[in-house]
């Protein structure tokens, strides 16, 4: 791993060890869990509900998120998040939060290593890593690591849209 590198994921662990959430109980809480005990993804966690996907991140895993925070959500062009939680448009919420979504438990160790990886969703999201950072398509991983009993979440400061919603006819509602 080049000094670059080494660096960003050095300053991403520093990150994680400052806002990474307690755990709920003595026991490392589940994905969902540890998400909204950070405060910070209640927008994600409202996706998560209308989506029915809450269940499958509390399984067994493992899981890699890529978790939009709330201000992530909100940068979004107006009316889109709640254009997203209506029950007509279930199938592309759900398309876009498994596009955050990596099979397995991929630390951040490991995710500077790779150039893709292929999500949930089925697409793949492209990795990059350099002496500023790590990049997760245009989103910037802020904080890594973030350990849960059933995977790990790299917290992200945008959402990532698959590739088919940028495709679609429905473009201008993303």
């Amino acid at each position: 791993m080049n000094r670059s590198i080494r660096t960003a994921l050095g300053g991403l662990a520093l990150t994680t060890a400052l806002v990474a959430p307690a755990p709920v109980a003595a026991q490392q809480a589940d994905i969902v869990d540890t998400a909204i005990a950070a405060g910070s993804f209640t927008t994600l966690a409202a996706a998560l509900e209308a989506a029915g996907l809450v269940e499958t991140l509390k399984g067994e895993g493992p899981f890699t998120v890529f978790a939009p925070t709330d201000e992530a959500f909100a940068a979004l062009p107006e009316g889109t998040v709640e254009s997203l939680l209506m029950p007509e448009n279930r199938d592309a919420l759900i398309a876009v939060l498994t596009y955050h979504v990596v099979p397995g438990n991929v630390t951040a160790a490991q995710v500077v290593e790779l150039d893709a990886a292929a999500t949930v969703n089925g697409a793949e999201v492209h990795i990059s890593a350099s002496g500023n950072g790590v990049m997760v398509n245009d989103a910037n991983v802020i904080t890594a690591d973030v350990m849960a009993s059933n995977g790990v979440i790299h917290v992200i400061d945008s959402v990532l849209l698959p590739p088919e919603a940028m495709d679609s006819t429905d473009r201008d509602r993303f």
